[in-house]
């Protein structure tokens, strides 16, 4: 971001990637927003997203989506033991698809940016989501940018620059900023440890190990 003073709104939801993007650009960031849309994992990630704003003095912002866990359907709003087991592939992690999250997350956020004069909102999607997540593409994320641009009298932007990385990416970033992983959450089951087996479990054990990074998620199936 070329501009030094702050005038962004991050997408924040307490996971690894997105609180990597909290570190790297905090001096972008003006606002955060976090939307609770009823996901098993909903509430873990929403205490970590407390946590890191406060500790970088950022204010959080927290609506409510309660719309989505009651009419949409996908294995990650239908409790824990709806979540598959197994890699993060297509076949395998098609049910934990929210039909379209992040249109709905990036509308709310256009509006709130305007609101409050800020001209950016960042979003922490990242390669790897790219083939499940049809609103993670970056083609998806250009033309939101563009019809947000359209409808605002500020001509607000998305900047999303994970886009082109993978989770593995992030964290070699991470390791640089010093954060803390073990105040991230990433399982799409939601319980108080991590199961270690569904596809998220297995994408953060991956990525903090490309990174260098000691792991100390605490898993269900301690390996």
């Amino acid at each position: 971001m070329s501009d030094t003073r702050k005038s962004a709104l991050m997408v924040l939801s307490g996971g690894m990637d997105s609180v990597t993007m909290l570190y790297e650009y905090a001096k972008d960031i003006d606002l955060a927003v976090t939307f609770n849309y009823g996901s098993n994992h909903n509430a873990r990630e929403l205490a970590w997203a407390r946590y890191h704003c406060k500790q970088l003095g950022i204010e959080l912002i927290e609506i409510d989506l309660a719309f989505i866990g009651r009419y949409f359907h996908s294995s990650l709003l239908e409790g824990a033991d709806a979540i598959p087991e197994g890699e993060y592939d297509f076949d395998n992690m098609k049910s934990t698809v929210v039909p379209f999250r992040n249109g709905i997350m990036l509308a709310a956020a256009a509006g709130l940016a305007e609101s409050n004069g800020l001209n950016t909102i960042m979003i922490a999607n990242h390669a790897g989501d790219h083939a499940l997540y049809p609103d993670c593409r970056k083609s998806f994320i250009d033309a939101m940018s563009a019809a947000i641009e359209a409808g605002t009298y500020d001509g607000i932007k998305i900047f999303a620059p994970y886009t082109l990385l993978s989770k593995s990416d992030i964290a070699i970033r991470g390791k640089r900023l010093d954060v803390d992983y073990s105040k991230t959450y990433s399982c799409y089951r939601g319980e108080e440890k991590h199961c270690g087996r569904c596809g998220t479990c297995r994408e953060r054990r991956q990525a903090l190990k490309d990174a260098g990074i000691n792991d100390t998620t605490e898993y269900e199936d301690e390996i």
